[in-house]
């Protein structure tokens, strides 16, 4: 009989640096055809375009070695899903440790239905891109942790926290960073066919609501239907006093922990406090983002003149400091959780407590680093906007009209997206291009703007060049039960593969329907002009 070939696993560390190696020898050679493109960009000052041609990097190179190594330690430090997951870390350790997570959890949680949790988990996974991206960060153990306290695999709650805010990144309930990010550019665009025409914030807002509570109700779908029965339940071993292994299945551990609290009363107590403390500090954070009130205001940027742009533009001070707002609620609500149910005696014990919980994610900080030495390499290359470049020109000289261009833009531009995951680097490329084809044949350039975000959101889960890709992964193996066999890169994809389907089948026939039908895109703006 022949010997079965052992399967060959990487672990994600490895698969990275292999990742590096594939970008640098990838650039070198693409460099030494001179693999570039050219595509229209807007000159800002004119309105007029300008051709610009873009070309590979070869990263073999001597600027190119110079840059990989000069550039290690800043691309490491400066990444921002390393701060913001960290910052985020802190306050989520603060409320783990204290036991406020788990008691509110158990005593508010506990008694919902699953599947309505997973859909939550979905809802404020779309609703968290409209700051910057703290999903990610804080979402996904959120979503380990409510899958687990409920009795579940807590990768099945990270795989739907990360395909809720992956797949459905930029949209939500309200305008945010993501519609001032991407109007500028559609409005310039539409300026070249129409020099009147202006982008409005709310132009997506209906399409937008709309798409939220589909995508929930299908992602909620796919998770319940496939994810939790593909992973299966979650059992972990120990040993006994006598050295002997059992299983401890968590199905049973919301009323083994409840044996675990000494008083009900003082859990209660605990419960009453932090509740106080969270309203408080939530209304000062408000009263913070609110003009022109007394010693009110300093988390907007008050040199805009629209309250949104104050609130989400480029130098907001609350954008910025979201992630820090809310490190800093979750720690004052477990800290005063401590206080009130004494699971706290002092200082030392509670951040004894928090660097037990940092300690979980020293691997995914190494993983952080690998993946953001890739990310920065593959983007120094330039591969990803030349490819971005040639599928554009690629549309443009398709002679497309109707729900064909939809279909297809759609498609263009979630391939690009797994190369350039950069939203306003695509749309700069993209959009100079897309929004006149669309608006000759009489499609509104904010309809432009929601097949862009569409097919922007199909691949997000599905790049391992997006930044946060890295936290997912990191997260399936610290939840990962079996530390001898790591989840690697490729499982961490199969397990998106159900929800990539799913949500892109989704995204594409929310798109084409709301044309057909010629349904308000936001208030009086329509598909059609």
């Amino acid at each position: 009989m022949a010997k079965k070939k052992k399967k060959l696993i990487f672990h994600p560390i490895t698969t990275y640096l292999i990742l590096i190696l594939v970008t640098i020898i990838l650039s070198f050679i693409l460099s030494c055809f001179s693999f570039s493109s050219t595509y229209n960009s807007i000159n800002p000052a004119t309105g007029e375009l300008e051709k610009t041609i873009v070309t590979v990097n070869n990263m073999l190179s001597y600027d190119g070695i110079k840059y990989i190594i000069s550039n290690a330690a800043k691309n490491f430090i400066s990444s921002t899903t390393l701060s913001t997951l960290l910052i985020t870390l802190i306050g989520l350790g603060i409320a783990e440790s204290t036991g406020f997570i788990e008691t509110f959890m158990k005593r508010r949680l506990v008694k919902i239905n699953p599947k309505f949790i997973t859909f939550i988990i979905f809802l404020l996974a779309m609703f968290s891109s409209i700051v910057n991206e703290v999903g990610y960060a804080l979402l996904i153990p959120i979503g380990a942790m409510l899958f687990l306290f409920n009795g579940r695999n807590p990768l099945a709650g990270i795989a739907a926290s990360f395909a809720g805010v992956a797949f459905g990144y930029s949209i939500s309930f309200f305008v945010g960073t993501m519609d001032i990010n991407l109007m500028s550019y559609t409005t310039t665009a539409a300026n070249l066919i129409d020099k009147s025409y202006y982008v409005r914030m709310t132009s997506n807002l209906f399409i937008m609501i709309i798409s939220c509570i589909i995508l929930a109700i299908i992602g909620t779908i796919i998770t319940e239907k496939i994810v939790v029965k593909k992973l299966g339940r979650y059992v972990l071993k120990t040993r006994d006093e006598f050295g002997e292994t059992k299983e401890i299945e968590y199905l049973d551990l919301q009323y083994e922990e409840q044996k675990k609290i000494k008083e009900e009363k003082q859990e209660k107590k605990g419960l009453k406090y932090a509740t106080i403390a969270g309203i408080v500090v939530t209304i000062i954070f408000i009263y913070m983002a609110i003009p022109n009130l007394p010693l009110s205001g300093m988390l907007l940027d008050l040199e805009e003149e629209a309250y949104v742009d104050q609130l989400f533009g480029t130098n907001s001070y609350f954008q910025d400091g979201f992630t820090y707002m809310m490190s800093i609620l979750f720690a004052v609500v477990g800290i005063f959780y401590g206080i009130g149910s004494n699971s706290i005696k002092n200082d030392k014990q509670l951040f004894i407590k928090l660097g037990e919980k940092f300690s979980e994610i020293g691997l995914l900080i190494v993983m952080l680093f690998f993946s953001a030495q890739f990310i920065s390499i593959f983007k120094e290359s330039n591969i990803g906007a030349v490819i971005t470049a040639i599928l554009t020109n690629t549309l443009k000289s398709m002679p497309l009209s109707g729900i064909v261009l939809v279909i297809v833009a759609i498609l263009v531009v979630g391939i690009s997206n797994l190369f350039l995951t950069s939203s306003v680097s695509k749309w700069a490329i993209i959009s100079p291009t897309l929004v006149p084809m669309m608006m000759q044949l009489n499609m509104n350039p904010a309809f432009a703007q929601f097949v862009f975000r569409a097919g922007e959101s199909i691949t997000n889960g599905i790049t391992p060049l997006l930044a946060y890709f890295v936290v997912y992964i990191g997260y399936l193996n610290i939840y990962n039960k079996d530390k001898e066999k790591p989840i690697t890169i490729g499982k961490g994809l199969r397990i998106m593969t159900p929800y990539f389907i799913g949500l892109a089948l989704t995204w594409i026939l929310i798109v084409v329907i709301w044309y057909l039908i010629g349904l308000p895109l936001g208030p009086d703006v329509y598909p059609t002009l």
